[in-house]
């Protein structure tokens, strides 16, 4: 094992980890490289909102938002049952799957830098167990509530979230100081225990239409794809985005070593608080809003390192469009696939993201546990 991967006070996940002064080098042009990854999301969101039962044209499909967009009323060229497919079906399925993109995707980023280690993501902390057992629930018994536009389903997922995230903060939390290595065990831990609480209820269920409900959500879906949830996650994003890029430059330290850090200045101990709050707050809404959808946190952050740098104050924000773009297309194939059936997008994200696990696994030679 390299010197670099040896270095005192390292306390995630053992194995390789570029080295930190690599965080240094970021890619040329950024700017640049962030609007031509806009340009792709706008992109593959009119080929998404095109295709579905029956296909439009791009072109009528890119015609029908900006007549939106500048208000235009005169009469159309195009039936009006396509613009209420475009408005009130596709597109808030599309923007809905592009933002869970978009917030799993950087979280998952911040979560491999507080964890020193690619093999890190948005669940690790026990999150997906919490939100899952919150869904099976309000699934299992019932419930029937409506907030802010949302189920009991979705709220009761994001109190699990919270409350699991909470809960393992809390354990690992001991004399003023939080230990990595006790966060990741308290997850695993916790996480074992309210899966096993999940399965429980699974088979307790009333009928067999609640349990294929409960899998159908544990494996994630955009089937029930609204405005509102849209919106809900939108607003969550334009808070906490920022500031995960705003501790980009900390989380770039933390990578050399948590004693250094502190001697640079960095208030670990209320820098590692933030972004644990700030990430575990956008996935538990994400999660929410669209069940479960696996390794998308994991595969984006990390193929985007390999491409471009480990500098957080580039690689948060590449994270957040290009895991827009691949949800988007997830989501497609989820559709297209087994078509007029619908799969969840759970399988195809799994289906990409288990073998890039596995090849991770393979160029980590030196695991140490």
């Amino acid at each position: 094992m390299s010197q670099a991967n040896e270095r005192p006070g390292n306390r995630g996940l053992p194995g390789p980890w570029p080295n930190p002064e690599d965080a240094l080098r970021r890619p040329r042009r950024p700017a640049l490289l962030l609007w031509a990854g806009l340009a792709v999301i706008l992109l593959v969101a009119v080929l998404g909102v095109a295709q579905g039962s029956f296909s439009i044209p791009p072109v009528t499909v890119a015609s029908i938002l900006w007549r939106r967009v500048i208000g235009t009323v005169s009469p159309a060229p195009w039936p009006d049952s396509w613009e209420t497919v475009i408005l009130d079906i596709r597109l808030p399925r599309i923007l809905l799957a592009a933002l869970v993109g978009g917030a799993l995707s950087p979280a998952g980023a911040v979560y491999q830098g507080l964890f020193r280690n690619p093999l890190a993501d948005p669940y690790l902390i026990g999150i997906s167990s919490g939100a899952g057992l919150g869904a099976t629930i309000a699934i299992a018994f019932g419930l029937q509530m409506r907030w802010g536009g949302l189920g009991a389903v979705s709220v009761f997922a994001f109190i699990g979230a919270l409350a699991a995230t909470v809960l393992v903060y809390t354990v690992s939390h001991l004399g003023g100081r939080t230990s990595v290595a006790t966060l990741l065990l308290a997850g695993v831990a916790l996480g074992a225990f309210l899966s096993s609480l999940t399965t429980f209820l699974m088979f307790r269920a009333a009928d067999a239409f609640r349990t294929v409900h409960i899998v159908g959500w544990l494996m994630g879906s955009f089937a029930l794809s609204s405005w509102p949830r849209a919106q809900l996650l939108a607003s969550v994003l334009m808070v906490v985005g920022p500031l995960l890029w705003a501790y980009a430059h900390r989380l770039n330290v933390l990578q050399l070593d948590e004693d250094q850090a502190r001697q640079l200045g960095v208030p670990v101990e209320r820098t590692r608080l933030v972004l644990i709050v700030a990430a575990s707050l956008v996935t538990a809404t994400a999660v929410s809003v669209s069940g479960v959808i696996g390794f998308v946190g994991l595969i984006v952050p990390h193929a985007v390192r390999l491409v471009w740098g480990p500098d957080y104050r580039f690689l948060i924000p590449m994270s957040a469009l290009s895991g827009a773009v691949f949800m988007v297309l997830a989501d497609g194939l989820a559709r297209s696939l087994l078509s007029p059936a619908e799969l969840p997008v759970g399988v195809v994200t799994a289906f990409c993201g288990a073998p890039f696990f596995l090849y991770l696994l393979r160029q980590r030679k030196h695991l140490a546990f």
